[in-house]
């Protein structure tokens, strides 16, 4: 298939970008790399540096069968700080995509959502008929795009899914995290192992989970492109499905440090702050909808061997002094 990849420069796109290659479709990138990098671009792929804005150019031009989404500032606490910068990018980028997509004639898609549109979920495995709750801007304006499809597949005929995920992780294709402003979790972990960073914080460790630190869902980046090529063809047209996407079982931060030390033999040192307002004490995905309906399953569920993914891409990718 002729496909367009929105935000193919960062992460999780530049890894499903690799994969559809693989599988032998053509891409087009379309990235302004405002936190992409035009080197994690796969060769084989084709770059159009413009912001979703002005996407409706390259569609003309490109005229793709469908559409993968990933275009969005992601930062939970810049949401609330600049949340214009979130409406105008996240939602009001995304109107731009729809609108040129609909120009060219295009109407299937897969978007990144995001499993913030949850909230504080009531249960958990949080499944994908809980309730809607997002505690940030950042999930509000995800879940205003997952809207959006909502009501183009209805007026419009698009065929669409939303995959929502919460942590992703490890590294595939040679491709890995490279944030500016890095929050997550296992890429500081393996700052501090690599000698970037003094400490760890560890944001509270009175919660009511185990070992008394916070739970989450880690999926790896490989899993996570997987499912997007099985997502891909799946909806008929006037349809928007939304998946779930989890590793099947959370891993406290607690166990995660345990992980980078056991895999980089580093002592790593870990300092306990005060809890972050708004951080629940367990969040993990159920994934049973999509197992059942396209037979998706990830396949690197061992923690150690996420973490060990993303430690030999960044030891293989760092400044070797002799």
């Amino acid at each position: 298939m002729r496909l367009l990849v929105a935000g193919g420069a960062g992460y999780i796109g530049s890894v499903v970008t690799a994969a559809l290659l693989a599988d032998g479709h053509e891409v087009t990138v379309l990235d302004d790399l405002s936190t992409g990098h035009a080197d994690a671009v796969p060769s084989g792929a084709s770059l159009a540096a413009v912001s979703l804005h002005d996407s409706a150019p390259v569609l003309a031009d490109v005229r793709p069968e469908a559409v993968l989404h990933f275009a969005a500032r992601s930062l939970v606490g810049a949401s609330q700080q600049q949340p214009e910068d979130y409406w105008h990018t996240n939602v009001g980028g995304s109107l731009a995509l729809l609108e040129a997509m609909r120009a060219a004639g295009c109407r299937r898609i897969v978007f990144s959502s995001t499993a913030a549109t949850y909230g504080e979920p009531d249960q958990v495995p949080i499944r994908e008929d809980a309730p809607t709750r997002p505690t940030n801007t950042y999930g509000a304006t995800k879940l205003a795009v997952d809207h959006m499809l909502t009501s183009y597949a209805v007026a419009y005929g698009f065929a669409a899914v939303s995959l929502r995920y919460f942590n992703v992780a490890g590294a595939a294709y040679g491709l890995g995290e490279r944030h500016a402003t890095e929050t997550h979790l296992i890429p500081i972990a393996l700052q501090v192992a690599a000698g970037q960073r003094e400490s760890l914080t560890v944001y509270g460790d009175d919660y009511p989970t185990p070992d008394g630190t916070c739970i989450r869902d880690y999926v790896h980046v490989e899993d996570l492109a997987d499912a997007h090529l099985l997502a891909l063809p799946a909806p008929s047209e006037g349809e928007h499905r939304i998946y779930n996407l989890g590793n099947g079982r959370g891993f406290s931060v607690q166990e995660v440090v345990d992980a980078v030390r056991e895999v980089t033999g580093h002592e790593l040192p870990v300092v306990v702050g005060d809890r972050r307002p708004g951080d629940p004490a367990q969040l993990v995905a159920s994934s049973d909808r999509i197992r059942e309906d396209l037979g998706w399953a990830p396949k690197h569920t061992d923690l150690a061997g996420i973490v060990r993914d993303a430690w030999e891409l960044k030891d293989r990718s760092a400044p070797h002094h002799s």
